[in-house]
C-alpha cells in the first residue's frame, strides 16, 4: 500500500491544493500511522512544493517519542529546514533526533547537516560526532565534512579529513579540489589533481569544471594545454560547462586564438561562451573582434545581458567610439537595466570615464537610484584618471562624510593617483595610514598606488622602501617603482630593476615597458630605449600599442635625431594618434625645427582640433626662432576656434597649507605677495653677478627686454621657489609642483638659486622631476 500511495504522489500532487487534500485523506484513513514512511514522502513533497508549514505539521502529527517517526522523516525535515534557508531550524530538528530513545543519526543524516552548520565551531562538534559513532568511514560522510571545512577556509582541516579516508571516491576528490579552487589555492588544487593522476582516478565534468578556471591565477599557458588534451581524452570537452571553463581560462591567459578554436568547435553554446570570448577579446584590445563577436550573438538565438553589454561598454571605450558609446548606453536603457541593475550602471559610468566624457559619466552617475562602494569608486576613478584631482577629492570626501560607506581596495586605487597629481604628500600618508589600519597595506592594487604616490610626491626612497616590503610577484609593483626612478631621471637603476625582475622571473607587461621606454627617454639612452622595444616584441611577444610607439618618437626626438624619429613614424603598422604626432612636435619646438613642427602640427589639428596645448607648443616654437607672425597666427587660430589655453600654476605646501601660484598677473594676489616680489629682484641681482644672463626666446610675447625680463620673473615656478625661501628656515629643502614643463630661462635660473641659498630645491613638472642642488639639475639639462 505504501508503495502504491508514493507511486501516487508525483501524478497527484501537482499543486498545494491536491498535496493537502491526499493528505487529510491519509490522516482520515489511518494510513500515516499504518505507514511511517509515507510522513517522510510528504515531508519532501511539501518541501519541493514550497510549503515549509505543511512539512513540518505532517512530521509534528506524530510526538517525536511515537514509534511510527522514523530517521527517515527526521532526514526529511532536516533537509527541508536547509533547503529552505533555515539553518537553525535544521539544527534544532536534529538535536531532537539525539535525543530521541528509539532513534539514531545514520550516514544520510550527517551530509544533509552539516550543510547547516553557520560556523566552524558546528561543524567539528558534528565531526566529532560522526566520528564516535563510526560514519567517518563512509565515503558520502567524509565527503560532507570536506565540503563543510572548505566553506570556512579550514583546508588543513579538510586535507586531514580527505588524508584519513579509508576510502575515496570520485565525489571525495573533486570536494577537496573544489574546496583548493574555491579558496584560492592553486598550487594546492594543482597538486591534488596530480595525485589524482598518479591514483589513476580519471576525473569527471566536475573535476574539470574546478581545476580549470584555477590555471588562469597560475598563468601557466603549458599547464592549460595538458589539462585541455586531458580533458579531450576523456571526452568531457563535449560538455558545455567544461567547454566553458576552457574557454575562459584561455581568455584569460590571453590565449585568444585557443579560446576561439574550443568555441567553434561547441556543437550548442550558450550565453556564458559567448560572454567569455567576447570578455577575453575586451580584456586583451581585440576590440574590433569583440564588437564583431557580438554581432554574430545577436544574429543567433542567443540574447546579451549585463555582463555582456559591460565587456561591450569597455570595447567601446578602448576604441574612442563615442558613437558606439551612446548606442550601448541606449540599449541598456532601453532594457531598463540602467535604473535597475548597479552594475549595467556602474559600466556606463566607466564607459564615458575611459572616453573622457567627464559630463556623461557624471550624469549617469547621477542618474543611479541606488549605488554602491563600486558607483562611488568609479567616479573618483573617473576624475583621478581625467586629471581632474581636485574633484576626486571632492567626491571622496563627500563619500565618507554622507554616504557612511566603507573603504575598500578599490576606494584607495582611486583616489591615491589624485594625491599623487597634487603632490599632496600629506593627504597621501594619511591614505597610506587607512591601507595599514584596515589590512591593505600589502595588497598589490594598493601597494602599487602607494609606490607612485610617494615617487610623485618626491619620496623616492620611500616609494623604494614599500617596494621592497610587499610581494611582488605582479608586474604592477615593479611597473611603479621604474616608472617611478624613470620620472627621477634615474635611469640607469630603472634598467637596473627591470633586470631584477626578470631574475626573479616576473612577467613583464606592456605598462612595464612604457615605464621602461620612459626612463630611457628621460635619461637619454637611446641606445638602450630602442634595444628594450625590440625586445619587448621578439622575447615577450608583445605587440606594441600607441604608448610605445610615442615613447620611441619622444626618445629619439628629445636626442635631436628628429628625422629618425619622422622615419620611425612612417614604418608604424598602425596610424599615428596625437600622442605620436604630440611627442614630435615637443621634440621640434625644443631643437627649433620650424618645418618638421608644422608638419606634425598639421597632423595633430586634423586627429585633435580641439586640444588648445598643441597650438601653444606650435606657438612656442615660432617665438623660440622669433617669427612673430607665426605666432600671431597660431593665437588667432586659437581665439577663432574659442579654444582656452590652460593657465600655468606652481604650489608649495608651508605649514600644512598649499599655496598656488599663477603665471603673470595675479587675480588673485598672495597676501605676501610685495615680499616674493622683493625676494625676487634681490635674487636677480645675485643671480646677475654669477654670470646669469636670461634667456627671452622662452618669452613668448614680442615686447621690449625689460618687460621680457618682468615676464620671466612672473613665472609661476619663481614665485613659488621665492615664497619657499622667505616662508621657511635656511637649508630647508623646497618642493614645488608645476601643471606646465618648466621653461628653459627658470631651469637655468634655479640652478643659480640653489647656489645662492645653499638649498636643494625640488620641481616636479608635467614631465619629470628636477632635483637642483649645488648649480646643477639631475635632469643633466636633458629634459
Amino acid at each position: 500500500m505504501a508503495v502504491e500511495l508514493r507511486r501516487l504522489f508525483p501524478s497527484c500532487a501537482t499543486t498545494l491544493r491536491r498535496a493537502r487534500a491526499l493528505h487529510a485523506l491519509l490522516l482520515l484513513s489511518g494510513r500515516l500511522v499504518a505507514y511511517p514512511s509515507l510522513t517522510a514522502t510528504l515531508i519532501t513533497l511539501y518541501s519541493r512544493l514550497g510549503d515549509l508549514p505543511s512539512s513540518l505539521l505532517s512530521f509534528l502529527h506524530h510526538r517525536p517519542s511515537s514509534s511510527t517517526t522514523t530517521i527517515v522523516s527526521f532526514n526529511s525535515l532536516i533537509s527541508a529546514f536547509v533547503s529552505h534557508r533555515r539553518p537553525s531550524s535544521a539544527l534544532s530538528a536534529f538535536h531532537r533526533l539525539l535525543s530521541h530513545p528509539a532513534l539514531r543519526p545514520d550516514a544520510f543524516t550527517f551530509p544533509v547537516v552539516l550543510k547547516a552548520c553557520g560556523d566552524p565551531q558546528h561543524g567539528e562538534k558534528i565531526h566529532s560526532l560522526a566520528l564516535k559513532m563510526g560514519f567517518c568511514s563512509n565515503v558520502y560522510v567524509g565527503a560532507s565534512l570536506l565540503h563543510m571545512y572548505s566553506r570556512f577556509g579550514l583546508l588543513g582541516c579538510a586535507r586531514k579529513v580527505f588524508d584519513e579516508m579509508p576510502e575515496r571516491d570520485l565525489g571525495a576528490w573533486n570536494a577537496l579540489l573544489s574546496g583548493f579552487c574555491q579558496n584560492s589555492r592553486a598550487a594546492d588544487a594543482v597538486g591534488l589533481f596530480e595525485e589524482m593522476v598518479i591514483e589513476r582516478v580519471g576525473g569527471d565534468k566536475v573535476t574539470f569544471a574546478s581545476i580549470v578556471p584555477i590555471i588562469a591565477f597560475l598563468e601557466d599557458q603549458l599547464l592549460g594545454a595538458l589539462m585541455h588534451v586531458r580533458a579531450v581524452k576523456l571526452g568531457l570537452d563535449s560538455y558545455l560547462f567544461v567547454s566553458n571553463a576552457l574557454i575562459d581560462m584561455y581568455a584569460k591567459l590571453g590565449c585568444l586564438g585557443e579560446a576561439r578554436r574550443v568555441f567553434d568547435e561547441m556543437l550548442h553554446k550558450d550565453l556564458v561562451s559567448w560572454n567569455s570570448l567576447i570578455s577575453g577579446y575586451e580584456q586583451f584590445g581585440n576590440v574590433s573582434l569583440a564588437l564583431e563577436l557580438f554581432h554574430l550573438m545577436k544574429e543567433g538565438d542567443c540574447q546579451p545581458d549585463v555582463l555582456t553589454l559591460v565587456s561591450l561598454a569597455s570595447a567601446t571605450a578602448q576604441c574612442g567610439d563615442d558613437r558606439g558609446g551612446r548606442s550601448v548606453h541606449c540599449y541598456i536603457m532601453r532594457r531598463g537595466w540602467e535604473m535597475d541593475d548597479i552594475i549595467a550602471g556602474n559600466a556606463i559610468v566607466d564607459m564615458y570615464s575611459k572616453m573622457a566624457k567627464i559630463e556623461a559619466a557624471r550624469n549617469a552617475f547621477d542618474r543611479m537610484p541606488v549605488k554602491d562602494i563600486i558607483s562611488w569608486n568609479t567616479l573618483i576613478t573617473c576624475y583621478s584618471q581625467n586629471g581632474l584631482a581636485s574633484e576626486a577629492i571632492e567626491v571622496f570626501d563627500y563619500m565618507e562624510k554622507f554616504e557612511g560607506l566603507k573603504t575598500i581596495q578599490g576606494t584607495l586605487a582611486g583616489i591615491l593617483p589624485a594625491y599623487s597629481h597634487l603632490g599632496a604628500l600629506r593627504q597621501g600618508m594619511r591614505i597610506h595610514g587607512r591601507s595599514i589600519r584596515i589590512g591593505l597595506e600589502s595588497d598589490v592594487f594598493v601597494a602599487t598606488c602607494l609606490i607612485d604616490m610617494y615617487a610623485k610626491c618626491g619620496k623616492l626612497g620611500d616609494a623604494s622602501l614599500l617596494f621592497q616590503k610587499i610581494p611582488r610577484k605582479s608586474s604592477g609593483p615593479w611597473n611603479a617603482i621604474i616608472a617611478g626612478h624613470g620620472v627621477h631621471g634615474d635611469g640607469e637603476e630603472a634598467l637596473e630593476i627591470f633586470s631584477l625582475m626578470e631574475i626573479e622571473g616576473v612577467k613583464p607587461d606592456h605598462v612595464t615597458f612604457i615605464s621602461l621606454l620612459s626612463a630611457c627617454s628621460h635619461a637619454g639612452l637611446v641606445d638602450q630605449g630602442q634595444k628594450y622595444f625590440q625586445l619587448m616584441q621578439t622575447s615577450y611577444g608583445i605587440q606594441p600599442i600607441m604608448k610605445h610607439y610615442a615613447c620611441i618618437v619622444d626618445l629619439l626626438g628629445r636626442a635631436g635625431r628628429l628625422n629618425d624619429a619622422y622615419e620611425f613614424i612612417k614604418t608604424m603598422r598602425v596610424k599615428p594618434d596625437s600622442g605620436v604626432w604630440g611627442a614630435l612636435l615637443g621634440a621640434c619646438r625644443i631643437h627649433g625645427n620650424v618645418e618638421m613642427g608644422l608638419l606634425s602640427s598639421e597632423k595633430l589639428f586634423e586627429i585633435d582640433p580641439e586640444n588648445v596645448g598643441y597650438y601653444v607648443l606650435l606657438s612656442n616654437m615660432y617665438a623660440k626662432v622669433g617669427k612673430w607672425e607665426g605666432v600671431n597666427k597660431v593665437r588667432s587660430m586659437v581665439r577663432h576656434r574659442n579654444l582656452q589655453k590652460t593657465p600655468g600654476w606652481s604650489s608649495i605646501e608651508v605649514n600644512k597649507k598649499v599655496n598656488v601660484f599663477f603665471t603673470g598677473n595675479q587675480t588673485d594676489p598672495h597676501p605676501q605677495l610685495e615680499e616674493i616680489q622683493r625676494e625676487i629682484e634681490n635674487l636677480l641681482a645675485k643671480m646677475k653677478a654669477l654670470g646669469y644672463v636670461p634667456d627671452y626666446s622662452f618669452v613668448l610675447q614680442d615686447v621690449e627686454e625689460d618687460e621680457k625680463e618682468h615676464i620671466l620673473a612672473s613665472h609661476s615656478e619663481r614665485l613659488a621657489i621665492a615664497f619657499g625661501i622667505i616662508s621657511t628656515s635656511p637649508e630647508t629643502p623646497i618642493q614645488i609642483y608645476k601643471n606646465l614643463r618648466v621653461c628653459g630661462d627658470c631651469h637655468n635660473a634655479t640652478k643659480y638659486i640653489s647656489i645662492i641659498t645653499e638649498r636643494e630645491i625640488i620641481v616636479r613638472d608635467s614631465n619629470r622631476f628636477h632635483h637642483f642642488k649645488e648649480g646643477r639639475c639631475s635632469c643633466g639639462d636633458y629634459w
